[in-house]
């Protein structure tokens, strides 16, 4: 065959066949590791930054370069995923590493501190966001892309769904794990590390559940090899032959759901990046009443349990919320059902600016469990049904530029806003993020679901 003759793209000529839901459980269980540490991640780094000496509208320029990161690891991860065939397979080998990579991250932050005498506490744990960040990501995003290869589109609500649940599992224990090991007698003082025992030690079982949940998917779930993954999946010889250039032509042609989901994931994850880096802060000074420098204060270390405790309350609500998006999604549509949650979420963020006792926060949080249940399920089961053969992986990863374009954005901006119009006060950032999420639940409605008209011909 010539260089100039194109090469043959083929159909896939079986369907997928229909797995149990134990297949799906498996395959989808190193996400409760991955969100274990993901939930210590967004619950405290703020407030170990703060503990460093960072000041609160510093707070999203520390977090802009893990998303910045993420935006070249994340396309780079799925081109390459989509070409690899080993003993492990063809997605484990990448969430297997960011695993590892992870681990390591959530043992070295919280001990930033203790190397402070050679480079400052706060550079040294900004640079583990980053790792840590990454990592997530090289780990997080294979498993989308394992879901797509093994489900038929029938399935694939029913799949995520699963995977949100143990998303919401591991991420209701990850942030309620501070608190309860301050309970249980660990210090909530300033070590000598800068950081209280109850967080260090917090990020150490993270990295241990991190790590073996992610092995229990890899010995306990299998992938098609090759052969096989083109019966269902068919075959693009022009895909696996091409080189890493491939990833801008790609980029170019994407479909155009995926251009359009793009817009709703934009005002998702500034809305949810707001959230996580400025909830504390917010708490604190408009519930709490903290003024001044407070950020080594008990009272502010007792305001970000509060928190952490809060985020495990919408955790636990997308858990529960997730094994319903299948029913939901058959009564309201895909698209209606991301948008009744988006609306859930916006209301729930817009009330913490009307709480003045703590508890309440639990309240706010069940809106924005139910947000976050979708945002983790519905753009990726209305995505998957719109990518080509063979571009899974790449397309996954290239997914993940509307997830980590817009809190780039936020971190370049959020910090300066705050300070100069908001004045100051973190409270006016979060009522912001939960008007972006009633923008979101509009812009969803106008989106093409390709996969759902497949569905009613027959197709899947």
């Amino acid at each position: 065959m010539s260089s100039s003759t194109p090469l043959p793209v083929t159909a896939g000529t079986l369907p997928k066949p229909r797995l149990s839901l134990a297949q799906i459980f498996f395959m989808s269980f190193g996400f409760l590791g991955i969100q274990f540490g993901f939930a210590l991640q967004n619950g405290n780094t703020s407030r170990i930054l703060r503990s460093f000496g960072a000041d609160v509208e510093q707070l999203p320029m520390f977090w802009i370069v893990a998303p910045l990161v993420g935006m070249i690891v994340q396309p780079l991860i799925g081109h390459y995923s989509d070409r690899t065939w080993n003993r492990l397979g063809r997605r484990k080998p990448y969430f297997l590493a960011g695993a590892l990579l992870s681990s390591a991250a959530l043992i070295f932050l919280p001990n930033s501190g203790a190397i402070s005498s050679i480079v400052p506490a706060l550079w040294i744990g900004a640079g583990m966001v980053m790792i840590m960040d990454a990592s997530f990501n090289v780990a997080m995003e294979p498993f989308r892309a394992l879901v797509a290869d093994n489900l038929p589109d029938s399935q694939r609500t029913s799949g995520f769904a699963v995977q949100t649940f143990l998303i919401g599992i591991g991420a209701v224990a990850g942030s309620e794990l501070p608190s309860i090991l301050a309970k249980n007698g660990f210090s909530q003082e300033a070590g000598i590390t800068g950081v209280a025992d109850n967080i260090r030690y917090s990020f150490y079982i993270g990295a241990a559940v991190f790590i073996t949940a992610i092995l229990i998917t890899v010995f306990k779930s299998k992938e098609y090899p090759p052969e096989e993954y083109a019966k269902y999946h068919g075959r693009n010889e022009a895909a696996e032959k091409a080189g890493i250039s491939e990833i801008f032509k790609d980029f170019k042609l994407m479909p155009k759901t995926m251009k359009q989901l793009g817009l709703v994931q934009f005002f998702s994850w500034f809305a949810l990046f707001s959230m996580w880096v400025f909830t504390t802060d917010a708490v604190a000074t408009h519930v709490y009443g903290l003024s001044g420098d407070y950020a080594k204060s008990v009272a502010y270390n007792e305001a970000g349990n509060h928190v952490s405790s809060a985020f495990g309350t919408y955790n636990l609500v997308a858990a529960l919320y997730a094994l319903c998006l299948p029913l939901v999604a058959k009564l309201l549509g895909r698209k209606g059902t991301h948008a009744f949650s988006l609306i859930a979420g916006g209301v729930g963020l817009i009330s913490i600016y009307f709480i003045k006792d703590p508890a309440m926060l639990t309240y706010s949080m069940v809106g924005v469990g139910l947000a976050w249940a979708s945002i983790l399920a519905m753009p990726y089961v209305i995505l998957s049904g719109s990518i080509p053969a063979g571009k899974l992986g790449i397309y996954m990863g290239i997914f993940n530029f509307f997830i980590t374009l817009p809190q780039i954005v936020n971190g370049i901006c959020g910090g300066w806003i705050v300070k100069h119009l908001y004045g100051g006060q973190p409270i006016y950032a979060i009522v912001f993020a939960g008007f972006l999420m009633l923008c979101a639940a509009v812009s969803v409605l106008f989106v093409y679901d390709e996969g759902a008209v497949k569905i009613k011909q027959g197709r899947e």
